[in-house]
């Protein structure tokens, strides 16, 4: 019986091979190379898709790649668009078990402390909601004092687009926009930002120049965790009290460089992760060694190209 089976399945295994061999194309001509150029560029697209999941899958996923997947679904699930906030429902599934229903700043500020010990944690839009909803402003009350390089995929935050690209984007694109964040010791929070003049809001006549934002780090802000971006990975780059004082003066002085510049954008390079990476070298907190490191050209490409202008730091 099983031998009977057996040369079934082979007969019409052999049947189907030689099926496929003798079929003939349905196109001819320029139509058939044009099904053969779609198929292959469908075929590239969605190698691509699966080789970036694998990198957003495997790669900065920390000790507990499990919890922390399982925490990046459950923002994205929640995030909301344009200014609607996020729910208390969204935090005390977030972010309950861990901070309560109710924190106070002081408990926030402790739950950072304590994500700090491996140098980099997730700040996302559910968290950031709450900061401002207790403390109203991001400031030393509820962030460690320090400097932050931070990184989130780009995405829109309108609906219905944002439904979907804010996954795509999350797990499909691999690839991060740069920006740093200031958190002093008194004063709110001041995040540098570099993009497009055309992408800042205000009137410009050059809108593909490359240029940079210093503002405080709140809804209006061009890097503000938004339901497009809900997701930022934040890196401690410096806690030295002399060296984040004197940030916001710096980081004006990069800005102002920038802009005499007038460097047009690079959609690799220079881009905004090629400014972020330029400063944060410059004053010495990113070797040259880790900035120019494959991984990171992959994950923020631009990164390590030649700063706008010259060799160095802008």
């Amino acid at each position: 019986m099983s031998r009977r089976v057996s040369d079934r399945v082979r007969d019409r295994a052999r049947r189907l091979k030689q099926r496929v061999r003798k079929a003939r194309y349905p196109l001819t001509g320029w139509r058939k190379w044009v099904v053969i150029a779609g198929e292959g560029l469908a075929g590239f697209v969605v190698l691509f898709a699966v080789v970036n999941l694998a990198l957003s899958l495997s790669t900065f996923r920390g000790e507990d790649p499990v919890a922390r997947t399982a925490h990046e679904l459950g923002v994205l699930w929640f995030s909301t668009p344009g200014e609607q906030p996020t729910t208390d429902q969204a935090f005390r599934v977030i972010h309950g078990g861990r901070l309560g229903t109710d924190p106070a700043p002081a408990d926030i500020r402790a739950h950072f402390e304590t994500a700090l010990d491996g140098g980099t944690f997730l700040l996302d839009q559910v968290m950031i909601d709450r900061m401002q909803a207790v403390n109203g402003r991001v400031d030393s009350r509820v962030l460690p004092p320090g400097i932050y390089a931070g990184a989130h995929a780009l995405g829109p935050d309108d609906a219905p687009m944002v439904w979907v690209t804010k996954w795509l984007a999350h797990y499909l694109l691999f690839p991060r926009h740069a920006y740093i964040l200031v958190v002093p010791e008194a004063g709110e929070a001041m995040v540098f930002s570099a993009s497009q003049d055309g992408k800042f809001p205000g009137e410009t006549d050059s809108p593909g120049r490359l240029t940079a934002r210093l503002t405080p780090y709140d809804d209006d802000a061009y890097d503000f965790p938004s339901s497009g971006e809900a997701l930022h990975e934040m890196t401690l780059v410096s806690r030295d009290p002399q060296v984040v004082a004197a940030a916001p003066a710096a980081l004006e002085v990069a800005r102002r460089r920038l802009d005499a510049l007038d460097q047009p954008y690079g959609l690799l390079a220079p881009n905004s992760n090629t400014v972020v990476g330029c400063i944060l070298d410059d004053a010495g907190l990113m070797s040259a060694e880790v900035r120019r490191s494959i991984l990171l050209a992959l994950r923020a490409p631009g990164l390590g190209a030649a700063c706008p202008g010259s060799g160095e730091g802008p």
